[in-house]
């Protein structure tokens, strides 16, 4: 296998932790110590580090299987796994516009050559000698059956596709045009594979991390605000269409669908393209790294600001109103804004903020203020979604009642429990509604 790996140019740069390259190097260590020690066979010792190594391999690779629902041949899963994440500017051009026609296809092709050979390695002269047989167990693997919450069920897919794909290709050449549609199809490493995405420094270097399991929820589901969701739907949409858009604000009272509403807009148009990345407040900071990350990527982002305000103290509005508009560098046409908050202003105003009178350090206080509310001027839509009058929270219970199947109830019965949670829960809004539907259903 070390030789195999030894010998790819285009996808050279495969993690140094990555299974596949782990495992080639205890091949090649245990080759080296048969022709050191001059012996066909390891002795004892050498053959239980060596075993002990290998099932720590196939522990990390259940992880990942784990992870992404992998089911019947968990080796070659991975495999199709590792070309599908793997980015160079050979992956990533073919992301962006397909193969073209160049000497690096030549490369490519005699990479694909060896990824067959990985793809139908022998593993049965290494589990005889080891006395082991943990690769024929994961090469015919039978998964316990699982939510599609628990593990990444959009990679998955993709991922086993593209594996059985390659399984059945006759040579270098079909898995070429297999694997350079796939990028330009689905894209390729975790930008490609995944929705969204949260901003992590844990080891030191700003990175986006997938969030995995996103609510899988759609416009339809929100009952109503027909006015708010066509908006949201005819910006975006002209946004992944590459047309000209404007960054949103969602404001209104809580509870009303705003969060709800973004969520569902990635739902909408993932599958033409569009990403979303959740940012918060503290890492506004960031933002300029961020889009320094995404400008050259063949997707559209969203950067989503969720419940967005500030206090009168926090400065942290400055840097999103620089990226927004005003800094040196112009935000790329592949990213928007889109915020939601319980402010229509965003920033927590006072009665000193309005009297130019009150010197306490500022003389000009409306100045300051026009500087604070500017924040909102710099998005170009704005949204209200406003708490639901009786009748409209009414509707709302009724929708979804029918939807959960909840027929124990006259209408008239429904609809007065209905009053009755909504004054001791929160009052009229569509969050308190479907809490009551949850009540009902959890009580049958």
């Amino acid at each position: 296998m070390y030789r195999l790996i030894s010998k790819l140019s285009v996808y050279k740069n495969l993690e140094e932790d990555s299974i596949l390259i782990k495992l080639s190097r205890i091949l090649f260590e245990m080759d080296y110590f048969r022709k050191v020690n001059r012996q066909h066979n390891l002795d004892a010792i050498d053959n239980e580090n060596f075993i002990s190594r290998i099932y720590t391999l196939i522990n990390e690779l259940l992880d990942i299987a784990t992870m992404y629902g992998f089911d019947q041949n968990l080796w070659q899963n991975y495999l199709a796994y590792t070309l599908a994440t793997t980015e160079n500017p050979f992956t990533i051009t073919c992301e962006k516009v397909g193969a073209g026609e160049g000497t690096v296809n030549r490369f490519a092709k005699a990479d694909f050559r060896i990824f067959i050979d990985l793809f139908n390695y022998d593993f049965s002269d290494l589990e005889q000698e080891l006395g082991i047989n943990c690769f024929s167990i994961i090469t015919d693997y039978k998964a316990i059956e699982k939510s599609s919450g628990r593990y990444n069920k959009s990679v998955s897919e993709k991922v086993r596709m593209l594996s059985s794909k390659i399984a059945s290709a006759g040579d270098e050449e079909e898995v070429f045009t297999i694997v350079t549609d796939f990028y330009k199809d689905h894209g390729v490493g975790k930008i490609g594979l995944n929705k969204a995405f949260r901003l992590s420094r844990e080891h030191g270097k700003l990175e986006l991390v997938p969030i995995t399991n996103t609510l899988e929820v759609r416009l339809s589901h929100l009952v109503g605000y027909e006015i708010q969701k066509k908006k949201l739907i005819e910006n975006t949409r002209a946004f992944v269409e590459g047309k000209k858009a404007n960054n949103v604000l969602l404001f209104g009272d809580s509870g009303t669908g705003k969060s709800t509403s973004v969520k569902a807009i990635l739902n909408e148009y993932y599958d033409k393209g569009l990403r979303m990345i959740e940012i918060y407040k503290h890492q506004f900071e960031d933002l300029s790294t961020v889009i320094s990350l995404i400008k050259n990527r063949n997707y559209k982002f969203i950067i989503y600001m969720d419940d967005l305000s500030f206090e009168e103290f926090e400065i942290e509005y400055k840097y999103l109103k620089a990226v927004i508009e005003g800094g040196l560098e112009i935000k790329p046409d592949n990213v928007l804004i889109y915020a939601t908050s319980n402010r229509r202003h965003l920033i927590r105003e006072t009665w000193k903020d309005r009297s130019d009178m009150e010197t306490d350090g500022d003389i000009h206080r409306s100045d300051t203020m026009e500087e604070k509310l500017s924040l909102v001027d710099r998005f170009g839509i704005t949204i209200n979604f406003s708490s639901p009058s009786n009748k409209e929270y009414l509707e709302i219970v009724k929708q979804l009642a029918l939807r959960q199947g909840i027929n124990h109830l006259s209408e008239d019965e429904l609809f007065a429990e209905a009053r009755k949670w909504e004054l001791y829960h929160g009052g009229l809004s569509g969050r308190t509604a479907q809490q009551f539907i949850n009540y009902l259903a959890g009580k049958n």
